[in-house]
């Protein structure tokens, strides 16, 4: 009875790890790790330096939840200056919060 156990347990790991393993696809972005979710809002933040569409930053980071934008903006920037990310990257940080906090929308913007 114990060796078939262990066959059992060992035909099963091998078939969940390397015949069929878990592959996530399409994942919501809201679903992302504080680290991840700091790298998509960095991102976001350097595309809003090259672009300067505030409105298209808001859309970005509204993939992220429903947390006001700059709450997401402030969160990644804690984060940010808790793990010593780069001045660079703080300073993209802190230059798309000053964007979101000067910007008045005209209408309320949905998550894609």
């Amino acid at each position: 009875m114990l060796p078939g156990l262990a066959l059992g347990l060992l035909a099963g790991i091998l078939l969940g790890w390397l015949v069929l393993p878990l592959e996530y696809v399409d994942t919501d972005p809201s679903s992302l790790r504080s680290d991840y979710r700091t790298d998509y809002v960095l991102m976001t933040a350097e595309a809003y330096a090259g672009e300067g569409d505030i409105e298209l930053a808001q859309v970005r980071l509204a993939a992220l939840g429903p947390q006001p934008p700059l709450e997401i903006v402030s969160q990644a920037i804690a984060y940010a200056e808790e793990n010593e990310f780069g001045q660079s990257d703080l300073q993209v940080l802190n230059q798309l919060a000053v964007g979101l906090r000067s910007y008045s929308p005209t209408a309320e913007i949905e998550s894609p």
